[in-house]
Order: C-alpha cells, then structure tokens, then sequence
C-alpha cells in the first residue's frame, strides 16, 4: 500500500496537504521536507503519514530536506497556538521552522596559518619576525599572526604566496561552550538557598496540567537571577537543555556577564541582531544538543530543543513578550504551554508580577517562590511623593526645587542619580506658536516627535521621519516652531544647565548606535563613570547599578489617564522596578516621586512600599469588572486603506455578532491611534465570562460574517495587551 504524507506549509494556510511519498522515501511525523507547491517548490514538515490508495492524482514529495526534525512537543505548540490565537496553522510554524533563505546560508570555512617549513625566498626583517613567531607549528588566523609579530597584514599575505606560510582550514569555534554549573561562586544567602532548593525540587507537569509553573517573585535587588541559575546548573548537570527569556535585547548585555560570572562561559543568544549564518549554527546546535543554554527574546521559544529541561521567563510581567504583528501570541503564557508539552518546569520571574500570574499562584495553579528582601540586608530605597500643585518648577522647567535640591545633595556625596521619564525623544509634540499648526504623521494619527539630536520630527508608531523644517510649512512663519511637553532629550538640556561640570548619559531605546552602544553605555554607568543617568523604561528593569543611590521619576502620572483596563497596573510596576534600581551597592538610596495625583491608589501603593495592598485592591476591581484574569478578551481590529470602508465592515461584522448568554461584543470604535501606516483601524472588543469558549465563537462569527475584501483586514487578538 503506498503511503500518503500530510504536509504543512509555513505560509498562511490552515491545512496541511496531502502528497504521495514516493516508493524508496520514508518518511515520519516531523520530517522536514521539499513538495512541489504550484509552479514552484517549497519546504513543509510531516504532519501524518497514513498508507492509503491515494488515487493517482496526488502530487509526489521531491525529498527530505537535511534539516533536525519538529519533536512532537514542538508541533504540539504549534497546533495549540494556531487553535488559541485563531492564526493560520502554517503561520504558527513558520516562527518554528527555518526557511529556504535562512537554510541556504553556510558559513564559510575560517582560515589560519602556519609554517610550511620552506624558507623564504626574499628575507627582510619584517618576514624574519613573523617565521619566528610561526616557528613553533602552531595554527594563528592572519590578523593574530601578524598583531603578534609587529608586522602589517600584508607581509603575512607574501609569505603565504611565498610558499613560506600555508593556509589550514580551522574547526569551526563552537556557539557556546559548555557551562559549567560547578563554577566557583558567590554564595548564596540562606533565603536565595532555600527558594533555589524549591525550583530545583519542582516536578515536570503533565501533558494536562501546569503544575511544572513556579511564580519566582522578590523584590528588586533580591537575587531572583542568582536563584534561577541554580536550577539552569541542575538542569546542565542533568544533561539537559534551558532556555531563559527575555523581554529586550538590551538587558542581555549585563545579564550575560553575570551568566559567565556563575557558569565561566556566556551562553548561545538568540534574538533579531543574530545575523543568519550565526542563527543557523545556533539552530543545529540546539537541535543536536550541543548548545546547553540559550537566552534570547520571545522568538527562541520556538527553537527545536533536542532535551528541554527547564524555560525561565525572566520580567514575565513584560508586556514586551506579546507579540502585536502576525500570529499574536504571549511568549510568557506560550512558555508555559510548551514546559507542559515538554514536560519541564517553567519559571516566571519578577519583582512585580502580572495580575494573571499572581492569581494563578494564589489559586494554587501555579507554585510561589517568594524572597521578600534584598540580598546582603540592604534596605529598600525610601520613596517619597513631590506634590506638584505645591512645588512647581522654574516656567520652562520640569525639575520640581525639591528634586533639584535632591540630585545636587547626591552628586555632592559622589553618588549617581537617575532622573526617569518615559518619553523618548526631545518633546511628544511641535506646534507653530503663529497659526496652531501641529505637526503629525502622514502614515499614522499620531504627533511627530522632535528628536534634537537627530534633528527631526520621527513617528513612533511607524518610522517615518522628517528633517525639522526652518519655517511652518503651513504658514511659513519663521521661528514660531515651539516643542510642548519634555522627552528626555530635553531634560538632558535642563540638567546640562543646572550641573554643567557633570557628566551625563542619556539611555534611549531609539539613539543611534543600536544595541551595541547601549551596551557601552550601560557599563559606563555600571562603573561609575558618569554622574546622572536620564533614561526611559529601558533603564527601568533588570540592570545593577552599584553606585546609584537616587531615583528621580519626573512624571510618575503617564499612563494612568488611558482607557487601557491594565494602566494601573503597568504604572505601578513600572514604578516599582525604576525605583527599585536605587541602594543596589553599598549606600542606601531614595526616590522621589513627581506627581499631580499623590492620593491616586497607585501612587499610595507605591508610597507605602505595601505591594500586596495594590495587589488585593487590584484583583478585588478586576474580580468585579469580569476582567481577566477572571474574565476573557478578545479584540478584532478591522483595517483598511479607505476609512469609510474599513468602518463600513466593522459594523457589518457587529450586525451579525449574535453574541449568547455570557457574551459581549462592544464596538466597532475607531482606534485611539486611528491611523497607523496608512491604514485606518476600527476595534471591536469581545468580552466574556471566564468558562466561554471564545475562540469556538470567533470562528463561528467569522464564519458567518461578511469577508474581508479589496485591502480590507481583520486581525484577530486573543487576549490583547494593547487598546491602541
């Protein structure tokens, strides 16, 4: 009987097809594979292979692609978040599966060189060094060789041409080397000891169950990294694989210096930086085995792990790991579902956890590590609220007297201070004082924002930039340009003037220089080389620095007026970590709070240093609005290049919701942020008691709602993190 193979395909189709195995080819569930799509071949991966009469009329496979193979707790994942998210089956394989320009690259073979044992046939002094260098046998890239000898590239290159030198191909330098979870460390504290003994005891889940998840919180400054570490050591002397995410790229710098501090070695990175032949090697590494631990960002989730023994979601709170473009999915709640495939635990680390994790871990869904003190005893920073209704800055300033006279009174003591405003840029907005004209974006309905070091105006939803014009372009006054509102840059200029004998460092995720200058920077401030650090949410998590001892938040009251059901939460824990950067070293420190809402329960919360009464007082509101985590969400987000018709089809979709009995279905309403690259978005938001099937719903109203034609989309969000 011949065989007959499904095979999915990492495009956006939502079924697999069916192809004829040709007679000699055998194949299994996960084999990578070439089939004919059309008039042109594609790579798929084996979803079931049945022998059946496949009636002749069945496309043939070309052949097995050499490439590892999807476990079956891989393609697990994938089918599971293709049914959760409502996404195409094949887009939820293509993040797991490399694709045919990515497979193609090879990296080329590195080259070194040694003696060959023939005399040169013109001697000079330069030449003489270099044989004597190369005297000893040994294997040296070029660039080495000649570095060690005191000589240019190019005399080595005449020796080789020479027949003095011979060229040997070199092993290649392995991704990563192997840790070793017995590397000479700090001790840990009787408290850490105890909490890493619990991760390490935690037992594998069940296929049906999530009792593998461990909630690892403590506060800031408490040691949680050290902690998790230990079970990455066990899970290494086990001879198994971790994998450890994070939200950003630019926490890694530091976070893989502390790993090779614990394990001797830096692990594999995986994240968008990667270039391609790296990724590949990086790719089979963790296939075969070879590559022990892997951090990187919400996509190396999807890495073919050959023995995964244990995922670590480091700020599990981040709303950094919801994916918003393509299949939307949550890396963190992902992370979860594949420890259950996989059968290892997962740990969920943070000094404020979401509202969802918390709940899970009081219901008993989820085990609870807690350290509720700083490593060494080191007291928490006191926090206190400077009431702007009372004390107001200098006109043209945003620096309160109080916080001025606070960081004069640190830097006099030889400390840093940091002055936090999550604003990136010079001001959110430019206006023309003589006509009112404000500059916004051409693609998207938002306010250009002025960038004076770049100087431009630069959307932040979708790129687009503009140089900063000399006159209004709409009524062409000269001069009449005014930014409204600070962003760092522009408090950078204000404590440029007030302490102009300091040095400062402002961190934005947008400067020019990409992950590597932030890098350089960050070590700066680590080392103590600069006095005040002005920064936006980039440096408000994850980062150690010793020897800062204030914390200035200059607007603690952004994000509490939207209409986003997470703001109070999102606030509080993002004033919680920015706070929680100050007394890390030796000196205690403090943090001032600017404010117009001193009374606001978050602001209270944060001011009394009780997080479990926001904690209680938060769950208690979301506990009686039906809100998740005790209810569920789901957006549709309608868009189009013509507004009239985009609105049109969203309320066609409303027509025929039908929604039953503990169903909601709110909308269509356009958009906060309207327009976004030249489409125009119009949200509808499906609520629902927590036991619904949602997703069961949504495709049945899909089913039966009107397509989407023309450039018309709707995107599906299940669970969404965003409200813009």
């Amino acid at each position: 009987m011949p065989a007959v193979a499904d095979i999915l395909i990492p495009l956006a189709l939502d079924t697999a097809y069916s192809y004829a195995v040709p007679h000699g080819l055998t194949l299994a569930a996960g084999d990578v594979v070439q089939v004919p799509l059309g008039p042109r071949e594609t790579i798929g991966v084996v979803w079931g292979v049945e022998e059946r009469a496949s009636g002749g009329n069945l496309r043939p496979v070309t052949g097995r692609v050499e490439a590892p193979p999807l476990s079956e707790p891989l393609r697990k994942l994938v089918d599971w978040l293709a049914r959760y998210t409502l996404a195409p089956k094949g887009s939820a394989l293509a993040m797991a599966l490399r694709l045919p320009d990515e497979a193609a690259q090879r990296e080329t073979s590195r080259i070194g060189v040694r003696a060959s044992g023939r005399p040169a046939s013109r001697p000079t002094t330069a030449r003489g060094k270099v044989l004597a260098v190369a005297a000893d046998g040994a294997v040296r890239g070029k660039s080495a060789l000649a570095k060690e000898a005191g000589v240019s590239l190019s005399v080595v290159d005449g020796l080789i041409d020479d027949g003095a030198l011979e060229a040997v191909a070199l092993v290649p330098e392995p991704v990563a080397l192997p840790p070793d979870p017995d590397h000479p460390r700090v001790p840990l504290s009787e408290a850490q000891a105890e909490a890493a003994r619990d991760l390490i005891a935690a037992p594998s889940p069940s296929p049906a169950e999530t009792g593998g998840t461990i909630l690892l919180e403590g506060v800031t400054g408490s040691g949680k990294t050290e902690v998790y570490f230990e079970a990455v050591a066990e899970c290494v002397r086990d001879g198994r694989q971790a994998l450890v995410l994070m939200p950003e790229i630019a926490l890694t710098a530091q976070f893989l210096d502390r790993f090779a501090g614990r394990f001797g070695v830096r692990p594999a990175t995986w994240h968008s930086g990667i270039g391609g032949k790296r990724r590949e090697r990086i790719r089979a590494g963790v296939a075969s085995g070879e590559v022990s631990v892997v951090v990187g960002a919400r996509s190396a989730l999807f890495l073919p792990f050959a023995r995964l023994g244990l995922i670590v979601v480091d700020e599990e709170h981040e709303s950094a790991y919801k994916q918003e473009d393509g299949v939307h999915y949550h890396a963190r709640d992902m992370a979860v579902v594949r420890g259950r495939f996989e059968r290892c635990p997962v740990v969920l680390a943070s000094a404020t956890p979401s509202i969802e994790s918390r709940v899970n871990a009081q219901s008993g869904r989820y085990r609870h590590v807690s350290l509720p003190g700083r490593f060494g005893g080191r007291p928490l920073p006191d926090i206190k609220a400077i009431d702007m209704r009372l004390d107001k800055p200098e006109v043209g300033r945003f620096l309160s007297p109080p916080m001025v006279n606070a960081v004069k009174a640190t830097l006099a003591a030889g400390e840093q201070a940091l002055l936090f405003l999550n604003r990136r840029g010079y001001a959110p907005l430019t206006l023309c004082r003589a006509c009112g004209h404000r500059y916004q974006c051409r693609n998207c309905s938002t306010w250009l924002v002025e960038h004076r070091f770049r100087r431009a105006l630069v959307c932040h939803q979708c790129g687009y930039a503009e140089r900063k014009p000399e006159a209004c372009t709409e009524c062409g006054a000269f001069d009449h340009l005014t930014p409204c509102g600070p962003g760092v840059e522009r408090i950078a200029e204000e404590a440029a003037e007030l302490f102009p004998d300091k040095r400062i460092v402002v961190l934005s995720s947008d400067f020019p220089g990409g992950a590597e200058r932030l890098r350089q920077e960050l070590e700066t401030v680590a080392a103590g080389e600069c006095d005040i650090v002005i920064g936006t949410q980039l440096v408000a998590k994850g980062h150690n620095f010793p020897h800062l001892t204030l914390v200035g938040v200059l607007d603690a009251d952004i994000g509490l007026t939207t209409g986003d059901p997470r703001a109070a939460e999102r606030t509080f824990q993002l004033l919680q970590q920015v706070t929680g950067r100050a007394g890390r070293g030796e000196r205690p420190g403090r943090a001032l709070v600017q404010t117009y809402q001193p009374d606001h329960p978050v602001i209270a919360a944060l001011l009394s240093g009780d997080a479990e009464r926001f904690y209680e007082e938060e769950i208690s509101a979301r506990e009686a609005a039906g809100l998740p985590p005790f209810g569920r969400l789901a957006a549709l987000i309608v868009s189009g290049e013509e507004r009239e018709k985009a609105e049109a089809h969203g309320q066609a979709l409303a027509r025929v919701a039908d929604p039953p009995p503990g169903v909601m279905v709110l909308g269509p309403a356009e958009a906060p942020l309207a327009l976004v690259r030249g489409r125009w978005r119009f949200r509808l938001l499906v609520k629902t008691e927590r036991g619904i099937d949602v997703q069961s719903y949504l495709r049945d109203w899909l089913a039966r709602g009107p397509k989407p034609r023309g450039n018309l989309k709707v995107a599906i969000d299940v669970d969404p993190q965003s409200f813009l």
